[in-house]
């Protein structure tokens, strides 16, 4: 999922995946000479008379994919709200191809400034204190089966998308937008996260993360093999994998943890044990958030789910 922003005078136009993992807006420069930057627009601070530089250098790691560059100054335009000087990254390198097969230019980070590599503002922050958002949050949502219709809204909650009310999660730290679960439930029996554990509510992941134990009890629980192939056939019969949050059952039924490719069908799940400070992380991505529209509210610092 990703969108269009422009940056600089006359605006250079980047598609950028709107990131809630991650908290640094970067594009590909005509510094970069790396493969994944040659298929990709390219930022030019020669051809902009707002742009500031700075000798302040970047370097980011993500899940998968990294960068390194340099950050500058400019003009911003996101969905027609314009923020003048803000800081971004100009990727000089974005090593190995994981950018280079990917749909789009660079990333907007919509998490929290505490995680922004180099202390760089993060662009809703700047909305936030020059005073360019109605309130103090965004909202999301995804789309279904490829379908068009997925937005992020800046300032506000479209109440066309809450008719099933929301459901407000208050946040266990203020990093990325992480919050605490208390159980992870398929049908009467608990599978994982028994004790309760931490959720990232990640639009800039495809699937859900989680620890490979977890993998393996839930596979168990839905007799699938390791494989995580399953019959397309049979999705309409398996249960939802039921996420407690705050005293609620937030459900993912198999219609939305089943991914269909070419007649294939396979669980959007998958392993990556990520320590943190209050146990083991899990990572609600796409997965997750195509059943929810969801507010990020930092008034409150606060999730709201509402099922769509």
């Amino acid at each position: 999922y990703f969108g269009t922003i422009s940056i600089g005078t006359p605006a250079q136009e980047f598609t950028v995946v709107f990131d809630t993992g991650s908290s640094n807006l970067w594009v590909p420069s005509v510094y970069c000479s790396s493969l994944a930057c040659s298929n990709h627009n390219r930022f030019n601070p020669a051809e902009s008379s707002t742009f500031v530089s700075t000798n302040d250098s970047l370097s980011i790691a993500y899940g998968t994919g990294s960068m390194t560059g340099v950050l500058g100054y400019d003009t911003v335009d996101v969905a027609g709200i314009k923020i003048f000087h803000q800081i971004f990254g100009l990727s000089e390198t974005e090593p190995g191809d994981f950018f280079y097969y990917s749909p789009c230019d660079g990333i907007l980070g919509l998490a929290f400034p505490s995680i922004a590599s180099s202390g760089a503002t993060p662009v809703f922050d700047n909305m936030m204190l020059k005073g360019l958002v109605d309130r103090d949050l965004f909202s999301v949502y995804l789309s279904k089966d490829g379908q068009s219709g997925s937005f992020v809204l800046f300032g506000a909650i479209d109440p066309l998308y809450t008719t099933n009310g929301i459901s407000w999660i208050p946040l266990s730290a203020e990093t990325y937008w992480q919050i605490t679960m208390d159980s992870v439930n398929i049908g009467r029996e608990r599978v994982a996260c028994d004790f309760g554990c931490q959720a990232i509510v990640d639009t800039g992941t495809s699937l859900l993360a989680m620890p490979n134990s977890a993998v393996n009890n839930i596979l168990r629980a839905l007799g699938v093999s390791s494989s995580g192939e399953v019959n397309c056939n049979e999705v309409s019969t398996m249960p939802s994998i039921n996420f407690h949050i705050n005293g609620k059952d937030f459900p993912v039924p198999a219609s939305a943890y089943v991914i269909e490719s070419d007649g294939y069908c396979t669980l959007g799940i998958e392993g990556m044990d990520i320590p943190t400070e209050a146990g083991e992380l899990w990572i609600l991505g796409d997965v997750f958030i195509r059943e929810y529209y969801v507010i990020f509210d930092r008034a409150n610092n606060m999730v709201g789910l509402s099922r769509l």
